[in-house]
C-alpha cells in the first residue's frame, strides 16, 4: 500500500527545532517507539483525534513517500487499529517535506483539515 504522500502531526515547537537542526529525529513518543510515526491521508484525522486532540499549535507535515527509501516501511499500529500505518526507521530529511499546514482546534476539540480533505 504505497503511498504518494503521508503525513506526520508536528507541535510547533518540536517542528521550529527540526528546522534549526536540518531534519526531524521525531517527537518523545517516536524516540521511544524507533521510529517516526506517520499516516496515509485517509487515517491522518483519525490519528489527529485519537492522539492529538484538542492539542493547539499542531501542524500538518506532508513528506513525498519515495524520498525517504528503504527507511519506510507500512506496518500495523499497535492496538486495535486497522490497517498499515507508514513508519519511518531514520531522520526525516527537510527535503523530503512537501507543505507544513497548521490544524487549528475547533470547538468540539478537533483539529480543522484543509476542505476536501478525507
Amino acid at each position: 500500500m504505497e503511498e504518494r504522500f503521508i503525513y506526520t502531526l508536528v507541535r510547533r515547537t518540536d517542528w521550529e527545532a527540526a528546522r534549526a537542526a536540518g531534519h526531524d529525529a521525531g517527537s518523545e513518543d517516536d524516540r521511544r517507539d524507533g521510529f517516526l510515526h506517520f499516516s496515509t491521508a485517509a487515517q491522518l484525522r483519525a490519528t489527529a483525534a485519537r492522539h492529538r486532540r484538542g492539542e493547539p499549535e499542531l501542524l500538518m507535515v506532508e513528506v513525498e513517500a519515495a524520498a525517504l527509501g528503504p527507511a519506510l516501511r507500512y506496518e500495523p499500529a499497535s492496538g486495535s487499529r486497522p490497517g498499515l500505518f507508514p513508519h519511518l526507521y531514520g531522520v526525516l530529511p527537510l527535503s523530503a517535506v512537501v507543505r507544513v499546514l497548521p490544524l487549528p482546534v475547533g470547538p468540539d476539540g478537533l483539529h480543522v483539515f484543509p476542505e476536501g480533505w478525507p
